[in-house]
C-alpha cells in the first residue's frame, strides 16, 4: 500500500500475560479461525523533540518484520479509525520518503524529526475468516518490549490484543469486544503503543471537540467555531497544495481569506495587537497562493476569448504566445508557493493561528449572546458595501470606475463571509444575504477579470510589436473585453436594486 492510504479500523485491549485468548470461531459471520502466524516486528518511531505528531495522535514509524515492513504514517480519522499510508524503505533507510513527509510538514513546521521510541514486538496473528475464505478481521496477540529515548529514557514491557477489521463490519468489532470481556479484558488505557511507550511524556489525549454553536451561543463561541473550521481547512489542504493541486490551492486560499475577513468583522471583540498582525500574514499567504491560480484562470479566459474570434481575424502566433506567457507565470508562482510553504514565516503563522484558538484574545463583549451582537457586525459590513456601491456610481468612467467596482467586490466578499458566521443563528435572512453577496461578488469578479485581461492583452500586444509580430488580434480581444465589461457593469447595478437589507434577526 502506498501513501495514497487506506482506513485502519481497530480496537486495542490491555491483557494480563497469562490470559488465554477466548474462542472466536463462532463470532457473527466467522466460519473459522486460521492457524496462527508469528511475526517478529522491530519498529522505530519518529517525532519532533516536543512531540508535535504525538500531540495530534499521528504516528510515524519505520518497521522491519511482518508482511508490511517499511515506512508507516497513521493519521486520526475517528475514535476507532485512522488513515494509514505506507511507503517502502529506500536505499538509505534513514531517509523518510517525501510522499509521507508532505503529509506532516504542516505539523512539523520546520522542526527536525528524530527517533523517540523503539518497539520490539512478538506478534501472533489470528485471521477471522468468513464465507468464501474472506478475511474479516485480524486478531493480534502482541508481547511488546518498549524503549523510550531521550534525556529521560524508559523501558517497559506489556501484552495487548488488537482487533483490526479487514472485510468485516463494525458489528464484528463489537461482538469481539464483548467476547473478550468474558475473560476480563478491558479496552486499552492508552490510544496506541506509542502513547504507552512514551509514558509520562505522552501528550494528553485529543481535546474534546467543542459543541457546535447555536442560537443561544455567545458571540465568542460563534466566532471561534468559524475560525476553527477555517484553520482546519488550511491544515487539511496544505499537503495537497504541496503537490500543486489547483483546487486545493483555491480552497486553502479561500480559508485564509475567510480567516482574515472574520478577524476584521469581529475586530471590535478582539485584541488588535493579536488580530492585526495575523491579518497581515493571512493577506500575505493568500496573495502567494493566488498568483498561480489567477494566472491559470486568466490563461483560460484569453484562450477561450481567442477561440471565439471570427475566422481570418486571428493574426500571428497569438495562442502560443498566451500559453508561453502564462506558463511562465504559473511556473514561477508555483515555485513561490512551495518556497512560502517551506518558510519560517508560514510556520509561525500556523503557530499563531493555533495560539489564537487555544488562548482567544477576546474582550468581554464576546461573552454576550451572538443573536444580539452578530447582526450588528453583519449590518456594519452591509453598510460598507452600500457605501462602496455609491462610490462606484459617482466614479468617473474608466480606471476610476474600475477601481471603485473592485472595491465594491471586496466589500461584497467581506459581507458574504460575515453573513456566513451568522449561520449558527439559523437565520434564513443570513442565508439569503450570503447568496446575494456571492452573486454580486461573482458579477464584479467577472468585471475585474476583464480589467486584468485588458492589461495582459495590452502587454502581450506591446511585446508582439517589439518582436515584429502582428498585434491586431490582441487589440480586437481588448475591445471585446472592454465591451463585455460595460455590460457586466450594467448587470451589476441592475442586480444591486434587488439586494436584500442587512437584517438577519429572523
Amino acid at each position: 500500500m502506498t501513501s495514497e492510504g487506506f482506513a485502519e479500523i481497530e480496537r486495542k485491549f490491555d491483557v494480563n500475560p497469562a490470559t488465554p485468548l477466548p474462542p472466536l470461531h463462532d463470532l457473527p459471520g466467522v466460519t473459522h479461525v486460521a492457524p496462527p502466524v508469528e511475526h517478529h516486528l522491530d519498529a522505530l518511531y519518529f517525532d519532533t523533540a516536543d512531540l508535535a505528531l504525538a500531540r495530534r495522535r499521528i504516528t510515524l514509524r519505520r518497521r522491519a518484520g511482518g508482511d508490511d515492513a517499511g515506512w508507516h504514517l497513521k493519521l486520526p480519522v475517528a475514535a476507532d479509525e485512522r488513515r494509514e499510508m505506507r511507503e517502502p524503505v529506500g536505499a538509505d533507510p534513514d531517509v523518510i520518503p517525501d510522499a509521507i513527509l508532505r503529509l506532516v510538514r504542516v505539523y512539523l513546521r520546520g522542526r527536525p524529526l528524530m527517533p523517540v521510541v523503539r518497539l520490539r514486538t512478538l506478534r501472533v496473528v489470528h485471521h477471522l475468516v468468513g464465507l468464501d475464505d474472506a478475511v474479516l478481521a485480524e486478531v493480534c496477540d502482541d508481547s511488546v518490549q518498549a524503549e523510550r529515548f531521550g534525556s529521560e529514557p524508559l523501558n517497559q514491557a506489556w501484552r495487548e490484543w488488537e482487533i483490526e477489521l479487514v472485510d468485516g463490519s463494525r458489528g464484528l468489532l463489537d461482538a469481539a469486544q464483548e467476547r473478550l470481556s468474558t475473560v476480563g479484558v478491558e479496552p486499552a488505557a492508552s490510544p496506541s503503543k506509542l502513547a504507552r511507550a512514551l509514558g509520562d511524556l505522552a501528550p494528553a489525549g485529543a481535546p474534546v471537540a467543542p459543541e457546535r454553536p447555536g442560537p443561544a451561543s455567545s458571540t465568542g463561541d460563534v466566532l471561534l467555531a468559524y475560525l476553527r473550521a477555517q484553520v482546519e481547512a488550511v491544515t487539511a489542504e496544505d499537503p495537497l497544495v504541496r503537490e500543486s493541486d489547483e483546487e486545493a490551492v483555491h480552497r486553502m486560499r479561500v480559508a485564509t481569506r475567510r480567516l482574515r475577513s472574520a478577524l476584521s468583522t469581529y475586530g471590535p471583540l478582539l485584541d488588535a495587537g493579536v488580530a492585526g498582525p495575523l491579518r497581515v500574514e493571512l493577506r500575505w499567504i493568500a496573495g502567494v497562493l493566488g498568483r498561480a491560480r489567477d494566472a491559470q484562470v486568466m490563461r483560460q479566459r484569453l484562450t477561450h476569448r481567442l477561440e471565439l474570434e471570427p475566422a481570418g481575424l486571428s493574426a500571428g502566433p497569438v495562442a502560443p504566445r498566451i500559453d508561453e506567457h502564462f506558463s511562465t507565470v504559473v511556473r514561477i508562482s508555483e515555485a513561490d508557493t512551495r518556497s512560502a510553504l517551506a518558510s519560517d514565516r508560514y510556520f509561525r503563522l500556523l503557530d499563531a493561528l493555533d495560539e489564537l484558538l487555544a488562548s482567544p484574545p477576546l474582550y468581554r463583549t464576546a461573552d454576550k449572546p451572538a443573536r444580539k451582537v452578530v447582526p450588528g457586525l453583519v449590518r456594519a459590513e452591509w453598510k460598507h458595501l452600500r457605501a462602496a456601491v455609491r462610490a462606484a456610481r459617482r466614479a468617473a468612467a474608466g480606471t476610476e470606475r474600475d477601481e471603485a467596482l473592485h472595491e465594491a467586490r471586496k466589500r461584497a466578499k467581506q459581507l458574504r463571509y460575515a453573513a456566513e458566521t451568522a449561520a449558527p443563528l439559523r437565520s434564513k435572512r443570513a442565508t439569503r444575504l450570503v447568496a446575494a453577496a456571492r452573486q454580486v461578488q461573482d458579477i464584479l469578479g467577472d468585471h475585474q477579470d476583464s480589467v486584468v485581461a485588458r492589461g495582459e492583452l495590452l502587454g502581450l500586444g506591446m511585446k508582439a510589436f517589439l518582436f515584429n509580430e502582428n498585434a491586431f488580434t490582441y487589440g480586437r480581444m481588448h475591445a471585446v473585453e472592454e465591451a463585455g465589461a460595460a455590460g457586466t457593469e450594467a448587470r451589476f447595478f441592475t442586480a444591486w436594486k434587488d439586494f436584500p437589507s442587512a437584517s438577519i434577526d429572523k
